[in-house]
């Protein structure tokens, strides 16, 4: 019945300190050798996930939450942040002293070098930190944007949510994506490409980005580490990212 598997990264294929369990590893491959695709679906952007999609064999990939979509290596679907928008976000960050990271197709840039927040929200990544250049977002195209600023601060942004989306991700940081964005539309483009329904995919999640995810495949699966604002979208709970949750989940789903 299903015939593809779409995974976010943190807190679902990898643990807190970005380790893959081995359970995950074995189960991706058995996933493969029933010819099964495995995808990746994660907020994080595509030169962040490189290590992780040659353990697991995957060159299929859903990223930036959903901005920019790749299908055995060949980019597929893109959807980027309008400049104007952007430039209004600008302007209320800089007021109120928040750091900005900005998020191409191929790299990454701060407007504020050594900002707390953003070194705070990027390490916790276990990733190279950005380069610094306030005005990479004028010349490049922008799938992503982090906000870093304390949930007591996100009132001040509620004038932009014509725009935005925003999804908090970190103690310090949000995403923030085009309104209306989701991992479900670059998931949505993939899926016709390849000649699939909905209903034919699987999909797992931790975190408040994977809601959308979720309820759009044929089988929503939460890890059980999972956000509790995130089960009520999911069709089954599995165990925890540290116990087997990848191959229980995928067996429950009668793929394994």
């Amino acid at each position: 019945m299903y015939k593809i598997v779409f995974f976010d990264i943190d807190g679902t294929l990898v643990n807190e300190e970005k380790q893959v369990p081995e359970s995950t590893v074995k189960a991706v491959h058995q996933l493969k050798q029933k010819g099964i695709e495995p995808v990746i679906a994660t907020g994080r952007a595509p030169y962040f996930i490189k290590p992780l999609a040659e353990l697991l064999g995957i060159d299929s990939y859903v990223c930036l939450n959903g901005g920019f979509a790749v299908y055995k290596g060949e980019p597929l679907y893109r959807r980027v942040i309008d400049k104007n928008a952007i430039a209004s976000l600008v302007s209320l960050a800089a007021a109120h002293g928040h750091s900005l990271v900005f998020e191409g197709e191929r790299e990454y840039y701060t407007d504020t070098a050594d900002h707390p927040s953003m070194l705070s929200s990027v390490n916790s990544l276990k990733v190279d930190l950005p380069g610094v250049d306030p005005d990479f977002w004028r010349t490049n195209d922008i799938y992503q944007i982090f906000l870093h600023c304390e949930a007591k601060d996100e009132h001040l942004y509620e004038g932009l949510l014509g725009d935005f989306k925003l999804i908090r991700w970190h103690q310090h940081a949000m995403d923030v994506l085009p309104a209306g964005g989701s991992k479900a539309q670059g998931i949505a483009a993939l899926l016709e490409l390849v000649g699939l329904k909905p209903e034919e995919a699987v999909a797992f999640g931790d975190g408040l980005n994977d809601m959308e995810m979720l309820s759009y495949v044929g089988f929503g699966i939460a890890m059980g580490n999972s956000h509790q604002d995130l089960l009520p979208f999911a069709d089954h709970v599995t165990t925890h990212v540290d116990e087997e949750g990848i191959r229980n989940g995928l067996v429950t789903a009668g793929l394994l």
